[in-house]
């Protein structure tokens, strides 16, 4: 099922399942006539894995754990964690309020340099707001990957809460 992919070929595979044109509301609250679906190429196993091995190489050194973020982070740490053998836990965008009240789902984070995992990156909002909050908790957060970088602002945003941010694709790659 594994099918290797030229990292040009993989841009156009992602533009040609994902991008939506149209009048799209963002979760930054801007607006676009451009949309990337990122479930549909969350959902296939094959553009999923190849997903994978492009952001492989660009984990920093060190990392103990993946931190996928809710939602869509999930199943592309999920698949980053099978190609590189690195832990990951999923993080909530609150912990819940049941349970174990846990944030962040999966091994202890606290002490531990974890590496956020986030597919789309637009304004950076929530990277910078989960980052904070594992913060909080004792983990130690300087750097994010992400499949799709939208270039609206994202890496600056980052930037100024201490994060470098590795994107495998930027909206310029993947517009078809």
């Amino acid at each position: 099922m594994s099918e290797s992919l030229s990292r040009a070929d993989l841009a156009a595979r992602l533009g040609a399942v994902s991008q939506l044109s149209g009048e799209f509301l963002l979760r930054s609250g801007q607006t676009s006539t451009t949309y990337f679906d990122k479930y549909q190429f969350e959902s296939d196993p094959v553009l999923l894995a190849a997903i994978a091995r492009t952001l492989a190489p660009l984990i920093p050194d060190g990392i103990d754990l993946l931190a996928g973020l809710e939602l869509g982070g999930v199943p592309v740490a999920t698949a980053l964690s099978l190609e590189t053998g690195i832990p990951a836990v999923f993080v909530r965008k609150e912990a819940k309020a049941y349970g174990t009240a846990k944030l962040a789902e999966g091994p202890a984070i606290e002490g531990k340099r974890l590496l956020i995992v986030e597919d789309v990156v637009t304004s950076g909002g929530q990277v910078v707001i989960s980052t904070n909050d594992l913060r909080e908790r004792g983990a130690l957060v300087d750097a994010a990957v992400c499949v799709l970088d939208r270039e609206q602002g994202g890496p600056k945003a980052l930037a100024d809460a201490g994060l470098s941010l590795r994107a495998a694709f930027t909206r310029t790659d993947l517009e078809t």
